[in-house]
């Protein structure tokens, strides 16, 4: 397709860059990261040239080139254009704009890799706020935005906060999702995760076995999220000392590949 814009409209066609930009897209979703870069930098050049760079075209081009330095463990050039996506984003856009929000989780999600909690908790806490006002609060992505938060304060080690931002996504996904959904079943892995490293393990397995029960159900017993939980249990029933059952969770988990 973008043979055929090339020859028809040239080379300099916002039609021709959106052809390279859905090429990119499709390498991105198979994981040729390298080769979506490819593509979207020169959708990105058509656009800086042809819309001007303080376009929403540009700025998306932008964030897909930072996703794909992302994907490639080059957080540093992440930032790089992922920021710029940001700048024209606010300036046009707005700051309550969908689009802008979801470049503050981008963002945040980068400085967490990172391990720049402070400034990941800045953008986090944009992107909750944001969602809080214009979704409102019982919306699944402000239910992420909580979780986002709460994992970061799990990395910094402040597991009571970690915990309350981790319940309160909780709620929202419980009231939203459903029970057996399988977001559901992460907030309460993501809870059992904080209790086991505060050294709570009977409230660990709780939260474990929720989240087993619900994967189990509605994933199945060889998904990899179910055989994750089947480890979790088995792991924190080790270290409590029943190694009985820590071994028939463990073998669970072998069996299911």
């Amino acid at each position: 397709a973008s043979d055929i814009y090339e020859k028809v409209l040239g080379k300099d066609h916002p039609s021709t860059a959106a052809s390279y930009n859905n090429i990119g897209i499709v390498y991105s979703n198979i994981g040729e990261y390298s080769k979506a870069l490819e593509f979207y930098t020169k959708a990105l050049k058509i656009r800086e040239k042809v819309l001007s760079k303080d376009h929403p075209d540009t700025a998306i081009n932008y964030g897909s080139i930072g996703f794909a330095y992302n994907s490639l463990g080059d957080y540093p050039k992440a930032l790089e254009f992922l920021t710029k996506a940001l700048n024209i984003q606010e300036k046009v856009l707005g700051k309550d704009h969908p689009s802008t929000v979801a470049t503050y989780n981008n963002i945040g999600g980068t400085y967490s890799i990172m391990g720049n909690y402070p400034k990941a908790l800045e953008f986090y806490t944009k992107a909750l706020s944001t969602r809080e006002k214009v979704l409102g609060k019982d919306h699944p992505d402000t239910a992420s935005s909580y979780n986002n938060i709460g994992s970061v304060y799990q990395y910094m080690g402040d597991y009571p906060k970690a915990l309350e931002f981790y319940t309160e996504s909780l709620k929202i996904v419980e009231k939203v999702l459903g029970k057996d959904h399988p977001n559901t079943a992460s907030s309460y892995n993501n809870i059992g995760s904080v209790y086991e490293y505060m050294g709570d393990y009977p409230k660990a397995l709780e939260f474990y076995i929720k989240a087993l029960s619900i994967r189990e159900k509605v994933l199945g017993k060889d998904h990899p999220d179910t055989v994750t939980s089947y480890n979790n249990i088995g792991q924190v029933y080790s270290i409590m000392g029943d190694y009985s059952e820590g071994y028939s969770y463990s073998k669970k988990a072998y069996y299911a590949f």
